[in-house]
């Protein structure tokens, strides 16, 4: 299935609309604009916001596809593992150690990574980090995981490992392929992302496809690559984001939820019946993503279960603003 063309060119020129307020005291102080699109599980739109269908770049939200189309071509990891390969991970010592750990299956060194040397993403990991003596590291940068993956798939498929980063390589034109096929969204331009790989562009509609696709495959094809990237991710969230990482946080609190945060605004996430959500925040704001996205699951009915942990749920719906360090207000939804 294709997305219908969008109906502008990318996200400056599409029709936005408010995501989230920022209230201090009685007013609001700030309003952070977007698109978001949010399906049932067939397919059907139940919430839209702003023009999900303009072209954006998804950032790492789509370190899942990139998975999937890594073990189509013999990645074989164990789950926890093949978590970290669809990861923008804090840089804490298991991530770090699980990174090394597939360049050690490849039969490869540190220096093999073409990724951009970076500080640990986590403040307490990067830290301590920097207590070590360590300084900026493609090892600790928070996609090492990934390109170790890339470096391992490439062994294993007999394809070059030195210009895995190129757009001809087979791996990144497998990748290309993937996120088309799963989002429905022909790629019509490309970049280089943050790390090094190159950057496919998708619309927010596209994303929540490709999530809805993604988090459902356990139950729908459980053979599939996806179901073994899916299940990977739910086994081991701490391993995609870490710490306190909304990510993390939320893919504990929700049985089977599929969640991925991506650079400069943007979030997905897919719950296991198909149900799944995307956005993109205008100005590419951190803060209002955990709020967003939990309302985005709530117009799902995400949290109806009596397994849900819904007082982790409950300390991410809001953001507190703060006055003198103390709550004055809060970053909500607005919608």
């Amino acid at each position: 299935m294709t997305a219908r063309a969008s109906s502008s060119t990318d996200v400056s020129t599409g029709t936005s609309a408010p995501l989230a307020h920022v209230v201090r005291g009685d007013l609001v102080e700030s309003v952070h604009l977007g698109h978001l699109a949010a399906i049932d599980a067939e397919g059907a739109s139940v919430l839209t916001i702003g023009d999900p269908d303009v072209t954006m770049w998804p950032r790492s939200s789509v370190k899942p596809f990139q998975a999937v189309a890594m073990v189509r071509h013999g990645l074989e990891l164990p789950d926890r593992l093949l978590a970290l390969a669809s990861a923008s991970h804090n840089g804490e010592p298991d991530h770090i150690a699980g990174a090394l750990e597939i360049l050690t299956v490849a039969g490869l060194t540190e220096s093999a990574l073409r990724n951009t040397p970076d500080l640990p993403w986590g403040a307490t990991a990067m830290r301590d980090w920097l207590a070590a003596g360590h300084g900026a590291a493609q090892i600790s940068q928070n996609c090492s995981g990934k390109h170790a993956a890339m470096l391992l798939t490439c062994v294993t498929a007999g394809w070059d490992t030195s210009t895995y980063l190129a757009p001809d390589h087979p791996l990144q034109v497998a990748i290309r392929e993937t996120i088309e096929e799963f989002t429905g969204v022909p790629i019509a331009t490309e970049t280089v992302d943050g790390c090094g790989a190159p950057l496919f562009a998708t619309t927010v509609t596209g994303l929540a496809r490709g999530f809805s696709r993604l988090a459902a495959a356990p139950t729908r094809d459980p053979e599939s690559p996806e179901a073994q990237v899916a299940r990977a991710m739910v086994a081991f969230p701490q391993m995609v984001a870490g710490g306190q990482r909304p990510t993390t946080t939320l893919m504990r609190a929700v049985p089977g939820l599929v969640a991925k945060d991506g650079a400069d605004g943007v979030f997905a996430a897919g719950l296991p019946d198909g149900r799944a959500a995307a956005f993109k925040v205008l100005d590419g704001a951190e803060r209002p993503l955990a709020p967003v996205l939990v309302a985005a699951l709530d117009a799902l009915g995400a949290f109806a279960g009596d397994d849900v942990d819904q007082a982790a749920v409950g300390a991410l719906r809001e953001r507190a603003v703060l006055g003198a360090g103390e709550p004055v207000g809060s970053v909500r939804p607005a919608f």
